[in-house]
């Protein structure tokens, strides 16, 4: 059977869903606004009202606490005029807006009868059957202004989402959104429509997130409007260090997340949980690195040579790494080497397994009547053995605290090394293998037991291991299931 061929056609533009409510955001500087009520509730209302530029006319016999302290110290914005009478039907000539916070719903609908006669939008506090418009949840970075919305069915879910997208929005948005509504006119006259304006604002944006607004000086704006008429914005890679912490993505810094949702490129260890990765920015390309401790790994030349590649290209990679890259991270070698290539690199410190551990445990590593000094060290050297320069006199002393990365296969080693320096067999010590992670499993007993003990955690599995007498008394807590301990 001949089949007709298909001709290329254009494709039907996508539909946009349904919308419960359309969000607009409404200029209300100058222009009277009219609110009922003296509760708590209301008094957000005035001064959101207030903050939005407008004069807020409040009518209210009666006055909460809250509502009192806003008028002692006045909006951020606008202005507040307490009427000490209830509302009536003329209050509403000449209004922009009309808000009320009653308990009764019949004076609820009569509220917005005469505020509909009068052609005001009308909002009622917690009676949507009563609203022309809702007010949502807020992210206030202005002239950045984020508003959110569940049409009513879930406020606390709305809040919710504004905490997490406050997070990730830096205060310093503010300062580059105004210095953008600064410069608009003089770079709408100095770069032509298309694509030397949208680099502009491109680049501009890149540095919104990254950057204070005090570096967008008149100098540098004139610097990128050149370049984006020349076509070389966009060119400067950059790489960013970031500490994954030990597993658990709520761990992360907020400056971490920052960076995984800017990120073009990221280079990730081989112990970064799944859960962290989620957080990235979707459109980032992903890849592994595998460093990790006696494993096929990439060499570090190789992971060198691939961040200098990417950020040539003008891309921001994100080298991400388990815990925090200047502990064990072999961050030293990699800022070297950018910084010998001309790379700008940052770091992001992150959740080293230790503070995890000391967390998990509930003990602290530095209890004064226990520990006066705390030793991290490594395991493992460059061959895998136990580092020649260790001072193992000094990590036996009783007074501290020490914890040991990537040292489960070198246990009998380390047992023998701090026995030889008068370390009494009996001193607790704790080995945690997958520290944070839904595997999480642990051992604790003396020193002496250290090598049984850990061939009772996960074969493969990243252990820490930490002797000193702050940790003593920890067995019986691990008779407990994980999830009664948390």
């Amino acid at each position: 059977m001949k089949h007709a061929s298909r001709k290329p056609s254009e494709a039907a533009p996508h539909r946009l869903g349904a919308l419960a409510k359309l969000p607009v955001f409404l200029d209300l500087d100058g222009k009277r606004a009219v609110l009922a009520g003296g509760s708590a509730g209301a008094a957000w209302k005035a001064e959101l009202l207030a903050a939005a530029g407008a004069d807020v006319a409040i009518y209210a016999e009666a006055t909460d606490s809250e509502m009192l302290a806003l008028l002692d110290r006045g909006a951020a914005a606008g202005n507040l005029v307490w009427h000490d009478r209830p509302w009536s039907i003329d209050i509403f000539a000449g209004a922009a807006i009309a808000v009320g916070d009653f308990e009764d719903h019949a004076e609820a609908k009569a509220f917005r009868c005469a505020a509909k006669a009068a052609g005001v939008p009308v909002n009622t506090v917690d009676k949507p059957e009563t609203c022309d418009f809702q007010f949502g949840s807020i992210v206030n970075r202005s002239p950045v202004v984020i508003g959110i919305s569940t049409d009513g069915a879930a406020p606390i879910l709305g809040q919710a989402i504004r905490r997490r997208i406050e997070m990730l929005i830096p205060p310093t948005l503010a300062g580059w959104a105004g210095r953008a509504q600064a410069i608009r006119e003089r770079m709408m006259a100095a770069l032509k429509p298309g694509p030397e304006r949208r680099r502009f604002w491109e680049d501009f944006a890149e540095s919104a997130f990254r950057e204070r607004p005090e570096i967008a000086s008149d100098r540098t704006i004139d610097i990128r409007i050149a370049e984006s008429r020349s076509g070389q914005t966009g060119a400067r890679g950059r790489v960013t260090l970031v500490g994954a912490g030990p597993g658990d993505a709520d761990l992360l810094t907020i400056k971490a997340v920052r960076a995984l949702q800017s990120a073009d490129v990221i280079l990730f260890d081989d112990l970064v949980s799944e859960e962290v990765l989620e957080l990235a920015r979707r459109e980032a390309k992903r890849m592994m690195v595998g460093k990790r401790g006696q494993r096929d790994s990439c060499s570090q030349a190789d992971i060198n040579a691939l961040m200098l590649k990417l950020a040539r290209q003008g891309k921001h990679v994100v080298r991400l790494k388990s815990g925090d890259p200047m502990v064990f991270g072999r961050a030293g070698e990699e800022i070297s080497a950018l910084e010998a290539a001309g790379i700008p690199v940052t770091v992001v410190p992150g959740v080293t397994s230790a503070q995890a551990m000391a967390a998990a445990l509930n003990r602290s590593l530095t209890h004064r009547d226990h520990a006066q000094s705390l030793t991290l060290m490594t395991g493992h050297s460059r061959k895998g053995e136990l580092p020649e320069t260790i001072d193992w006199h000094r990590a036996a002393a009783r007074n501290a605290t020490v914890v040991i990365y990537m040292g489960a296969k070198q246990a009998a080693g380390i047992r023998a090394k701090l026995e030889a320096e008068g370390l009494s067999p009996a001193t607790p010590v704790v080995a945690i293998a997958s520290i944070s992670r839904p595997d999480e499993a642990r051992w604790c007993g003396p020193l002496a037991d250290l090598v049984a003990g850990i061939a009772t955690l996960p074969e493969g599995a990243p252990v820490l291991i930490g002797i000193g007498d702050v940790f003593g008394g920890l067995a019986a807590a691990e008779e407990l299931p994980r999830a009664a301990r948390r």
